[in-house]
């Protein structure tokens, strides 16, 4: 298949261009420019990172008003809560009364972290990035209660971060499509570790925009692996609804995309770092979350195995899913059943939601219908 590309002078510029910098590319929204305060905010080991609050305006009082943080997926961003084109998680919120927080970790393609700069384990994340969010959101709210809701790797880090004692008090959490237990289809996880050990001295990333990277890039043969058998033409929904930056799984039922939200992949989702693949890797052989840094005494404070030291959670968990996820199967189901055994002291539900990936129950056209409705229901139960 001929991709249709800029020129691969002008695009290569342009990435350069992106990557310069650590200034946070803007939030695509529709609301009003004066209720979204964006907070200059960096991390305890110096990265800077994007917090971003929507003011609700007078929809609640503000002693009455739960504050939920919303954590996006890795290469994703705050963005994946504030699709413009659909009714939105943030939508859904504010209609309810709740005060939104959108924390862009370093994972998130509002950064460059991804593409350069200095490189990070998932360690990193769970130990800086999402207590300090919390930390700076509480001394806002003050006694208000806070909930967070979790998409993905931001989940998964999460859980790692409550497992470590480092965000308690929580008033509860959502998690979706993966929190303590990741399960990987044999082939993802095969073509995850060919992937590291045979591109990582070639390559350090995998972009999705193909325009940006041309024809003629290195990246070619990739693009045009994942067109193989592919039902759409356009080679960034074919890198991730076909191939999950190669690994073989698939982050979304495409027919539940508007052609708005379709044609924004390339914005919503950037480029997967390679150099992540090996503490990914290691947790999902472990099935569970485990820290990668064994010796740095700075890391002693997240558990070796967050499943061990999971009788710290101290909050109730939803775990949602799709019925079609197909990046991490049922691994909500398989932690319901773990916890139950192993922690049934723990207020943990799973609810599965028909039809649905992985992505799409946050930028699926019916999310709004489908699947809000179950998360808003469980922040009220503890408000």
């Amino acid at each position: 298949m001929i991709f249709r590309t800029a020129n691969p002078r002008t695009a290569r510029s342009a990435l350069r261009k992106v990557r310069s910098t650590t200034a946070l590319r803007p939030l695509q929204h529709r609301l009003d420019p004066a209720r979204v305060e964006e907070i200059p905010f960096h991390a305890g080991d110096g990265v800077r990172l994007g917090l971003t609050r929507v003011d609700p305006g007078d929809r609640a009082p503000a002693p009455d008003r739960p504050a939920v943080l919303l954590l996006h997926g890795h290469t994703a961003s705050a963005d994946m809560f504030l699709l413009p084109e659909t009714r939105n998680l943030v939508d859904a919120l504010l209609d309810e009364g709740h005060e939104p927080w959108l924390l862009d970790w370093r994972g998130s393609c509002r950064l460059p972290y991804n593409e350069t700069g200095g490189r990070y384990t998932y360690d990193d994340v769970a130990l800086y990035d999402i207590p300090e969010a919390v930390a700076h959101i509480r001394a806002r709210i003050g006694d208000r209660p806070l909930f967070v809701v979790a998409h993905c790797i931001g989940s998964l880090t999460l859980s790692l971060s409550m497992t470590a004692g480092l965000v308690p008090g929580l008033a509860g959490v959502v998690s979706q499509g993966v929190f303590l237990t990741p399960k990987l289809a044999g082939r993802t996880s095969l073509r995850m570790t060919l992937a590291g050990e045979l591109l990582k001295s070639r390559i350090d990333h995998i972009p999705v925009d193909f325009r940006k990277v041309g024809l003629r890039s290195r990246y070619t043969p990739l693009f045009a692996l994942a067109s193989r058998k592919a039902t759409c033409p356009d080679p960034t929904c074919q890198i991730l609804h076909n191939s999950a930056w190669g690994t073989g799984a698939s982050l979304f039922v495409h027919e539940h995309l508007t052609d708005r939200t379709h044609d924004r992949l390339a914005d919503l989702l950037g480029p997967a770092p390679l150099w992540i693949l090996p503490h990914l890797r290691r947790i999902e052989l472990a099935r569970t979350v485990v820290r990668w840094h064994e010796t740095d005494h700075r890391y002693r404070a997240l558990p070796q195995n967050a499943l061990d030291a999971a009788a710290r959670i101290d909050t109730p968990v939803l775990l949602l899913a799709g019925s079609e996820n197909g990046l991490w199967l049922d691994s909500q189901r398989l932690c319901r059943d773990v916890l139950a055994h192993r922690q049934p002291q723990l207020d943990v539900r799973y609810t599965e939601i028909p039809g649905y990936g992985h992505l799409d129950t946050f930028l699926g056209r019916g999310a709004a219908l489908d699947v809000f409705g179950h998360i808003l229901d469980f922040l009220e139960e503890r408000r």
